[in-house]
């Protein structure tokens, strides 16, 4: 009868000790989610720092094109943007690259090329932060899905994150002008 009880007490122990580990792990993967995902709103605050600068500088040169300028600007006003809201100011900034390059005057001047080199390099490093935000809600997700661990995560209310992503293949393709 004693060592029955010392056996059950041992297993109580080891069934904590593993819960307490796997909480450990969830935490610590939500996190790197987290974590991932200021690093996209660090880029994202560095190009809605270049964005009015940018837009008035196709400004000047393109009056006729004030709808577009003027979304631009909603957008990048709007403050901290969601999925959503960072997706659609990607596409309106590669439409208005895509007016600025109507203008040859505009193509050659040094402050718009040097705002525009920077925004693609703010472009291509949010491309990066993307990639690493989707790694760690892959991992975070393949985690909480998994036997037996995705009982304890429900318990703990643990729940998954959503990947970055386009809502359209579509909208991957690079944006038509119209004049």
């Amino acid at each position: 009868m004693l060592a029955v009880s010392a056996y059950l007490w041992a297993l109580l122990g080891l069934l904590l000790l593993y819960t307490g580990w796997f909480f450990n792990r969830l935490v610590a993967a939500r996190n790197a989610v987290k974590e991932a995902w200021s690093g996209i709103e660090v880029r994202l605050q560095r190009r809605h720092d270049l964005v009015p600068v940018l837009v008035d500088a196709v400004g000047a040169y393109a009056r006729h094109e004030r709808g577009l300028i003027e979304r631009v600007a909603r957008l990048r006003s709007r403050g901290a943007p969601d999925l959503e809201e960072e997706a659609e100011l990607s596409r309106e900034l590669e439409r208005l690259l895509a007016v600025a390059e109507a203008y040859p005057e505009l193509k050659a001047s040094t402050n718009f090329l040097s705002l525009q080199r920077q925004l693609v390099e703010v472009e291509g490093a949010l491309q990066q932060a993307r990639r690493h935000y989707n790694g760690s809600v892959r991992a975070y997700n393949t985690l909480l899905e998994s036997f037996p661990a995705m009982y304890l995560a429900r318990s703990f209310g643990f729940t998954p994150a959503r990947y970055f992503e386009l809502p359209l293949a579509t909208e991957a393709r690079s944006p038509e002008v119209e004049w």
